[in-house]
């Protein structure tokens, strides 16, 4: 099976050349494609030891809570007849989430066999992480993985100098019109298609929706399959429920009564949080955005959900393909809060992937006001507000609001437009001059 590059493997290599480097650990949902990059990494080592602590029990009792790491890896070698050479082989522990001595064990990695290079990743292994409380703290690097962007969508079509092509338009030097159209047409078809690998990889064998959601309906299946397996006792039906409220409440503050009226909002939250653990939904959280850090005054109260998907989330609700392929752009980018959750998923894939990416947005506590800012990022160190727009400048007026009060100057709106800017002269602030750079939606990896 051919492999579709992603944009960690840059990352993976630097890691593997680096002469400080420390055991990384992999992080991210089922079936987003962690232990086929560390596959694709394992071709620049000339031997490649691969574990699954789900699959091959038998090998836990290597990995008891006073490990000596190196008799360890002898065990390993002589077991699987697979010589492990520092600096020439590659250990690669899989669903090492199944036992808490084994997470523990990569600190003595980096400790008593620092030169050994070694990754570890897990499907379930935020609910493992919870329950200890310091697993290796400055000697254990975390990596953070997602579904395809829509670069790496592109990249997968071979499409790369499209892609450069569009990381060089500025609001001086927009795309042509027919570059900027093929996009549009590129953006509907990810909608549909979304990032996971294996729904990406069917769309280009295929290029049917139909086979395409029929992957999509296994994944939801796999995803629910593992509802039996989360640590705290909150009943799998109760899981789907709530995982489909998410994706119906996609661009909306979540309202518990709307997942489910006779039951406690306790219990809901408990399954946001196992949702959320799980990397199925991703919290956007009300700031009143002061300043940074953005989360120092995030109230959770004020939450919306990111569906970790849009592809599969358009098949969880059976949205016809037709609804996005024949919509108007207008219609397009304002269908039911998907196109604010796309460019919320971009930003996550494009933000550093050495840290847990963090979702805020803004709305007016103001008795009476629905003013409310789409996403509030940092850029040099500044709030920056982000809008997720049709075509038109009009129905800006949150935006307004929120950097008058907050007296910022610059701001992003992302929409099916072709890139630009626009100066907009406040008159309810001594007509103060504020800045907005036009972004398309398909281009959120230039920020």
């Amino acid at each position: 099976m051919a492999y579709f590059r992603r944009h960690i493997d840059e990352q993976l290599l630097r890691w593997k050349d680096d002469p400080r480097h420390k055991p990384l650990l992999i992080r991210g949902a089922r079936q987003v494609g962690k232990s086929t990059a560390v596959r694709e990494l394992a071709r620049q080592f000339r031997y490649f030891v691969e574990i699954n602590l789900e699959k091959q029990p038998d090998l836990l009792p290597l990995f008891p809570a006073n490990i000596d790491v190196k008799k360890t890896c002898e065990k390993l070698s002589g077991t699987l007849g697979i010589p492990i050479v520092p600096g020439q082989t590659l250990l690669f522990i899989d669903e090492i989430q199944v036992s808490k001595e084994a997470v523990m064990s990569l600190r003595y990695f980096k400790e008593d066999y620092p030169e050994l290079h070694v990754v570890a990743a897990g499907s379930l292994l935020e609910f493992t992480l919870e329950e200890l409380p310091s697993f290796g703290v400055g000697r254990i690097r975390s990596l953070y993985m997602y579904p395809f962007s829509f670069d790496e969508f592109l990249m997968a079509q071979g499409l790369d100098l499209t892609i450069a092509y569009k990381k060089k338009a500025t609001s001086e030097e927009p795309l042509t019109e027919k570059a900027h159209k093929d996009l549009i047409d590129q953006l509907r078809t990810f909608y549909l298609v979304g990032g996971m690998p294996a729904a990406v990889t069917e769309w280009m064998e295929t290029y049917s929706y139909i086979s395409v959601s029929h992957v999509h309906t296994d994944i939801i299946q796999t995803y629910e399959d593992d509802f039996s397996k989360y640590k705290k006792r909150v009943s799998p039906v109760l899981l789907r429920q709530v995982l489909r409220s998410v994706a119906l409440q996609v661009g909306k503050k979540f309202v518990y009564t709307e997942a489910a009226r006779d039951i406690h909002s306790s219990v809901i939250r408990d399954a946001l949080h196992l949702l959320t653990q799980a990397g199925l939904i991703t919290p956007v959280r009300h700031t009143d955005g002061n300043g940074v850090p953005l989360g120092a005054e995030e109230d959770a109260s004020y939450t919306k959900y990111l569906f970790f998907d849009l592809g599969v989330m358009q098949t969880m609700l059976d949205i016809p393909a037709a609804d996005i392929l024949m919509a108007s752009d207008v219609d397009f980018v304002n269908k039911g809060g998907t196109s604010e959750m796309f460019a919320g998923l971009e930003m996550m894939k494009y933000h550093d992937c050495f840290q847990r990416a963090e979702m805020h947005y803004w709305q007016n506590s103001a008795k009476g006001s629905n003013a409310e800012v789409d996403y509030l990022r940092v850029r040099s160190g500044r709030v920056l507000p982000v809008e997720v727009k049709a075509n038109t400048q009009g129905g800006m007026q949150s935006l307004w609001i929120f950097m008058r009060m907050r007296q910022l100057h610059q701001a992003l709106r992302t929409s099916l437009e072709n890139f630009g800017q626009f100066d907009y002269y406040d008159p309810k602030d001594n007509f103060e001059q504020r800045h907005v750079d036009i972004i398309p939606l398909y281009a959120l990896s230039n920020i």
